[in-house]
């Protein structure tokens, strides 16, 4: 029996989201474990890293699974690759040693945003960047970002109907920058830098984690917030106080750190 490890990426847009669901709805997980069952002739049990939401990306998603069959890791990485839709491409596949374990495993994940921040929108960035064409300050969202880094509590900041044992949580890093729309390597006026790119990294997260707390932070860009409230939303582990949940269509899982 051998235990591999299979990293990939994936537009979510089509997608319910990462786990397989009870339902009749289109999942990655579901299409993956469908795809390996078809090419190994034997029951999957897929194990990813991260439950990402219906419409979230992902760059480099880590799934695991035991597997009887003798076939190589090139050749089954090949024969995902021609069987998966378009829309999910697995970048590797690899023997990993017996006790490797997707979730438990991992010591850190790290999560990106992208706001496309200027007048008009984008047709090549629809779907992977949240359209938002008011001004917003990016000192004051820094500001605010660095009261949330370290061990806190962030129930404020958890989907309402989340079942997690804890809402509690090590949030390691937080950048905010800006950097230049440059699709197609063409060039770009030097000080016109739309993209707003916000990367958390976290030992783990909770439901609508990140988006809750980069809606908050919009907020606070857009001085609807007050900066200095951060800690006051953080401490009161009220949703109501926070801002609201920013679209899923921004976010991408990023890295996966082991």
């Amino acid at each position: 029996m051998r235990n591999l490890k299979i990293t990939l990426e994936y537009d979510g847009a089509g997608y319910y989201g990462w786990q397989v669901q009870t339902r009749a709805h289109n999942t990655i997980q579901a299409t993956l474990e469908k795809t390996l069952r078809s090419i190994l002739k034997e029951k999957i049990d897929l194990i990813g890293s991260g439950r990402t939401d219906s419409g979230v990306h992902a760059l480099s998603q880590v799934a695991n699974f035991k597997t009887s069959s003798s076939i190589p890791v090139r050749r089954l990485g090949l024969a995902l690759n021609a069987l998966l839709p378009h829309d999910i491409v697995v970048t590797s596949v690899k023997q990993v040693a017996h006790d490797f374990h997707a979730i438990r495993s991992a010591r850190s994940k790290v999560y990106r945003y992208f706001i496309l921040n200027r007048s008009y929108s984008s047709a090549l960035l629809a779907g992977r960047a949240y359209f938002y064409k008011l001004p917003l300050d990016i000192k004051l969202m820094r500001k605010a970002a660095a009261a949330l880094v370290g061990r806190h509590d962030f129930k404020a900041f958890s989907a309402s109907a989340t079942k997690a044992k804890t809402t509690v949580r090590t949030i390691k890093k937080i950048n905010i920058k800006r950097i230049p729309y440059n699709p197609l390597g063409l060039s770009v006026k030097r000080r016109e830098r739309p993209l707003i790119v916000i990367d958390i990294e976290s030992e783990g997260f909770l439901y609508n984690m990140v988006r809750n707390i980069v809606g908050t932070l919009i907020d606070i860009g857009r001085k609807r917030i007050p900066a200095h409230d951060i800690k006051r939303i953080l401490h009161s582990k009220d949703r109501g106080l926070a801002g609201p949940t920013a679209p899923a269509q921004g976010l991408f899982l990023i890295k996966i750190n082991y």
